[in-house]
């Protein structure tokens, strides 16, 4: 089982494929399970790399609160333990703050994909999305906060095997109010404009744990970011939408790569 270390916390990783990688930074309080869609998708063409915040699943959960320098110099211990001289950083929500605020601090940081996330720490709401990983009936209504009620009402065997992930791998209370303790007080406003990567802000049109506005006023802060839309789905629109957000995200890594100007 590969980990990284920073400090006495041990973080556990998971790695697939070769070419240029992709390191996934979940949101708060949940499990790898968050990227499968995706890094299946991604490991072929790339490295793919999916890790537990500390706090979650296999990764050490030591006392909170933890602050974002902490769980910025996590995912800089997990790329160099990778050996990653650059990479491309796909985060949703407290995963996109932790993405955004290394793409200011560090030099490994190639392009972001941001899902729901915003500047403002004001923006989130993601306390619906939590529930206890021993009661499935709680995980199971808090998918609401995170779908759409059309994908709720569509997929219902998905939403099934999403709940049994979740109670195996993610964040209990204490190690999710540890991890969500680092948005407050975020604010990145003022320094948006020293984060001069390529930047996708992609987010589901009926997000109700952080507004699409919120989305787009990050994208419009940004030197080269860009904004996009997935009407009609929830806070986890990359789950919902799996396969736009796939030709999405290989399209901007492979025009990346082509021209990395």
């Amino acid at each position: 089982m590969p980990t990284a270390t920073n400090g006495t916390t041990s973080l556990y990783y998971d790695r697939a494929g070769e070419g240029d990688p992709v390191v996934f930074v979940p949101e708060a309080g949940l499990g790898g399970w968050l990227w499968g869609w995706q890094h299946a998708a991604v490991a072929g063409p790339h490295e793919a790399v999916v890790w537990d915040l500390r706090g979650t699943g296999r990764s050490d959960a030591p006392p909170g609160p933890y602050d974002l320098e902490t769980l910025v110099a996590d995912l800089e211990a997990i790329l160099a333990d990778c050996e990653f001289r650059n990479a491309h950083l796909v985060g949703c929500g407290l995963g996109g703050a932790i993405a955004l605020r290394a793409a200011r601090t560090s030099s490994r940081v190639e392009t972001l994909t941001l899902f729901g996330t915003a500047a403002r720490s004001a923006a989130f709401d993601l306390e619906p999305l939590f529930a206890s990983p021993a009661d499935p009936d709680a995980l199971r209504r808090s998918l609401e906060a995170g779908f759409s009620e059309d994908f709720l009402e569509a997929q219902p065997d998905v939403l099934e095997g999403i709940v049994d992930w979740r109670a195996d791998g993610d964040a209990d209370r204490e190690g999710w109010e540890a991890q969500t303790a680092a948005l407050e007080g975020f604010d990145a406003t003022d320094w948006l404009v020293e984060v001069t990567q390529p930047t996708r802000v992609i987010h589901g049109g009926a997000d109700e744990l952080v507004s699409p506005a919120a989305g787009e006023e990050l994208a419009r802060g940004l030197p080269r970011g860009e904004f996009g839309r997935l009407e009609g789905a929830g806070h986890l629109c990359f789950v919902e939408r799996s396969r736009t957000v796939n030709d999405r995200l290989l399209g901007f890594l492979e025009a990346q790569t082509d021209d990395p100007e």
